[in-house]
């Protein structure tokens, strides 16, 4: 029987009850997601795509990497959604995280999550390089949030990186910065690195080419710009979590037609990238042992 039959029932089963959970937004579950608990509305995606697998985890073992025995390592997690990804750093490594979310909605469960620890701080607003973005309806597909125009205004205020940066001293020295925005990291990315400047901090994110243009940002542009800050080395993972190889940012440009639409057919597919410094000696060996320069992309 061909794959794709093979895991329809299975795939109906995941629908089916995605659809049901979806009529209860706002009822709260406690899970248990890869070792740690957390709080979730019902609906949400993470626990079906993380399993047991390393969805997730590329970020989390990136951190670990970076971590240094005297000091806790520093995060910027732009798009904390419910702090999942802080919870399990920290479970993973000592950090201090500066998470920063837009959608009241997730607000909510990320306070829950994380109001408790003195290692995370929590930013209610939405982090925009231009400061006249004025974000309206936040558009929730499963678990993620996007900011659109529209007629409903409940998106929260907004920040600059720079805004960011002057009102977090502790997190001058920062080292990690993460973002998952749904199509704005290409264009923020390079906005908080810029603020960030001096500290060379490892960049990674979600790289998306639908949702990019989808979000009325070219895709391909991030690359040159980080180029110019001084970024060189790529990691690049698949959307499951499994490493895919090493390349650089003058080259992957040209390596990206797997995230392509095809006539007819949506893309299904975004990348995670982590993006170092060309000075940035010990970035560049945390990332050699999650994805080592042989094996390239």
């Amino acid at each position: 029987m061909p794959p794709k039959l093979r895991d329809l029932p299975s795939n109906v089963r995941h629908h089916l009850g995605w659809w049901v959970r979806d009529r209860f937004p706002n009822r709260k579950v406690v899970r248990e997601v890869q070792g740690v608990k957390m709080v979730l509305p019902w609906p949400h995606r993470l626990p079906d795509y993380a399993g047991d697998g390393p969805y997730g985890q590329n970020l989390v073992r990136l951190a670990a990497a970076l971590s240094e025995p005297a000091s806790p390592v520093t995060v910027l997690d732009v798009g904390a959604n419910v702090g999942d990804s802080a919870l399990q750093i920290l479970h993973a490594t000592d950090a201090q995280i500066l998470c920063v979310e837009a959608d009241p909605y997730f607000l909510e469960y990320l306070h829950l999550n994380v109001d408790e620890d003195p290692r995370v701080a929590v930013v209610e607003a939405l982090l925009t390089p231009d400061p006249k973005t004025e974000a309206t309806t936040a558009v929730r597909t499963g678990g993620t949030t996007r900011f659109a125009e529209g007629e409903v205004g409940d998106a929260l205020p907004t920040i600059t990186p720079e805004a960011l940066r002057e009102k977090y001293p502790s997190f001058a020295n920062l080292r990690l910065i993460k973002s998952d925005t749904d199509g704005y990291d290409v264009e923020l990315v390079p906005a908080i690195a810029e603020a960030w400047g001096g500290a060379r901090p490892v960049l990674f994110f979600e790289y998306d080419h639908r949702l990019s243009r989808l979000a009325g940002n070219d895709p391909l542009a991030v690359w040159p710009r980080l180029a110019e800050l001084g970024y060189r080395d790529v990691a690049v993972w698949g959307n499951g979590g499994d490493a895919l190889g090493r390349t650089t940012v003058a080259d992957i440009g040209s390596r990206t037609a797997p995230l392509e639409e095809k006539v007819g057919i949506r893309a299904q597919t975004y990348w995670d990238v982590a993006v170092i410094h060309q000075d940035d000696l010990a970035g560049l060996a945390a990332v050699e042992q999650l994805v080592p320069a042989a094996q390239r992309l």
